[in-house]
């Protein structure tokens, strides 16, 4: 022990010696060698400092959860609407097929389960192919870095430095499970889909847990680029890719040649991006939830972590889908009656035919309403005997009986006289090949449906189509409830001792309002008068006459108070409000009811 203090002791005093020795010229260089070590030393700390500030911090990436669609039930839990700006449907790693991940690493980072978030001789391969060689740029994200890009967007002009530090930090505060899942759940997969579960649905209409081998290699291409390998229209540059990610998984272990070669051969199958349908159901009563849910929680993530367009909400609505469904049909039923009734307006829209005639027929968009009605343009017109065509391509027949819609303004002309080739109009099926023509209603309306005892609103239509105006006219259209409004004053008048045995004289009734005015002089819809009669079979007749003597007995200022009370509107205290002259809306006024 003493033996190696006493070395210790000699290696310092030969040490000191050795510097009192050196050459003065030796000793300047090395206090400048010191001095340069100690500056770079604080400027790269400071450069460190610059770069990491703004960067989520440990705890917070702990804590950072994807964006998620918020998504609406119906009242027996049945889910029907999700509010989203990105496609997305949240899969947790143990769910995600083995298949899939080896394809997206073999693709994207096959040193992704050694490295520690960056790829340093990838890194310097990229440097050596983009400066020093005259091949095709590439790149060296990881899928780490990648997920860096996710988290945090905004990373200035120093990208990649800000990028390679929050690598870093990912890596030390997840596993490499854990960014597997954020990955898989936020890459952009073309088609609107983000994360593989909502890609592997839009291109093959299936989960995750069902993919092929070769449907896995296929989604394993995409990341870097969607539209380059577009199954339909660059199917061959696809093909090609995808066998290209099938060799990498052979090489690195992960299949065996026999599963590639017949990945290899399988066909690339996918369904095409119009074949999704969407169902218009409930359109305005989804609508009035999302205001709602926005107004309560905010719409982006930056506005809390509940937000409706980010916070991955489960809501519970009231609507129920029968009787949404019966409602919105009885809703344009009757709208397409009166509709009829008042004659064809003639044709609004019109297209070019020939080459490309269906793409130009679907770009319409035609609100339509019903399920059942399609969009058709009239292919030619010989007597009345038509062919039309639909934005699929196929044709069928419309014939005199099926355009016989009376023209408005020209009785007895019939529809048919007047359709040209490149007319656009609604059509209905009668048989398998027939058609019958039809028009949208310029006339629109609300409803709603609710529940008396509890308030829940069961169905709610705001119009003939949200698509054609998203004016939801039964919550936002204040409208006179004319004849409505009487209950309101007969409730109001057994309030204040009147019973439905009470007579009330059915006779012609005047009142003096100002000198401006003069005076007022009411009468019944139908004319004439009843005398004395019962009040019950005053609000059975709907009488006028008796409900404004009724209104001037209890006093206005009881019946404009009971209509405030319960919710229909503010009124000013003057007798025409008794019969309906303030405006109010349709929810109002089913809620006051019940």
């Amino acid at each position: 022990m003493r033996d190696d203090g006493a070395m210790r002791l000699r290696r310092g005093f030969d040490l000191r010696n050795l510097i009192e020795t050196m050459p003065p010229w030796a000793r300047r260089a090395g206090t400048i060698l010191l001095i340069l070590l100690a500056v770079c030393l604080v400027l790269g700390g400071t450069g460190y400092a610059m770069l990491s500030r703004g960067l989520p911090s440990a705890r917070q990436l702990e804590s950072y959860e994807p964006p998620l669609p918020t998504q609406v039930r119906a009242i027996d839990g049945t889910p029907l609407k999700s509010f989203a700006r990105e496609r997305r449907v949240f899969v947790p790693y143990p769910d995600i097929p083995p298949m899939l991940v080896e394809a997206m690493i073999s693709a994207e980072d096959k040193t992704f389960f050694s490295h520690g978030g960056l790829d340093y001789l990838g890194i310097l391969s990229a440097i050596w192919t983009n400066i020093l060689s005259d091949k095709r740029p590439v790149g060296a994200s990881t899928i780490t870095q990648q997920v860096a890009l996710h988290v945090r967007t905004s990373l200035s002009a120093l990208r990649k430095a800000r990028e390679a530090i929050l690598a870093r930090r990912i890596e030390n505060s997840f596993t490499k499970e854990q960014i597997l899942e954020l990955y898989l759940n936020q890459i952009f997969l073309g088609r609107n889909a983000y994360g593989v579960e909502a890609a592997a649905q839009a291109y093959f209409g299936k989960s995750v847990g069902q993919l092929t081998l070769s449907e896995a290699a296929y989604l394993a291409i995409l990341p870097k680029a969607p539209s380059n390998y577009n199954p339909v229209t660059r199917r061959e540059r696809a093909l090609a890719r995808r066998d290209y990610v099938l060799n990498q998984m052979a090489a690195n272990g992960y299949i065996t040649g026999d599963e590639r070669d017949a990945a290899r051969a399988a066909p690339l199958v996918a369904i095409r991006a119009i074949d999704r349908t969407v169902d218009h159901m409930g359109d305005y009563f989804f609508e009035d939830v999302r205001r709602q849910l926005i107004a309560k929680f905010g719409e982006a993530a930056e506005q809390g972590p509940n937000s409706v367009y980010a916070g991955g909400l489960w809501v519970r609505s009231t609507i129920n889908p029968v009787m949404q469904r019966a409602a919105e049909r009885a809703l344009r039923d009757a709208l397409v009656s009166y509709d009829r009734g008042r004659g064809w307006r003639g044709v609004k829209d019109r297209i070019k035919l020939g080459t490309g005639w269906e793409d130009r027929l679907k770009a319409l968009n035609l609100p339509l309403g019903y399920p059942e009605w399609r969009a058709a343009v009239v292919m030619s017109n010989t007597q009345g005997e038509m062919r039309i065509g639909f934005t699929d391509g196929t044709q069928g027949a419309m014939g005199r009986d099926g355009a016989a819609f009376l023209r408005a303004g020209a009785p007895g002309a019939e529809a048919w006289r007047y359709l040209k080739p490149g007319d656009v109009v609604p059509v209905q099926r009668l048989s398998a090949t027939r058609y019958a023509i039809r028009q949208i209603p310029d006339i629109s309306g609300g409803m709603i449906v609710q529940d008396p005892h509890t308030g829940r609103i069961l169905a709610m239509v705001g119009g003939f189509d949200a698509r054609r105006s998203q004016f939801n006219r039964a919550t936002q259209a204040k409208r006179q409830p004319g004849s409505a409004f009487k209950p309101f004053v007969y409730a109001t008048a057994l309030d204040n001792g009147y019973t439905p045995a009470s007579i009330v004289v059915d006779a012609p009734y005047c009142v003096f309002q100002t000198k401006l005015l003069g005076t007022k002089c009411f009468k019944n819809f139908t004319g004439g008068y009843a005398g004395p009669q019962t009040m019950r079979w005053g609000v059975e007749q709907s009488r006028n006459l008796m409900t404004v003597r009724t209104a001037y007995n209890v006093g206005m200022d009881k019946v404009v108070k009971t209509a405030r009370d319960m919710g229909v509107g503010d009124y000013p205290s003057v007798l025409a409000i008794s019969l309906g002259a303030g405006d109010t809306t349709v929810e109002r006024l089913a809620n006051a009811y019940s």
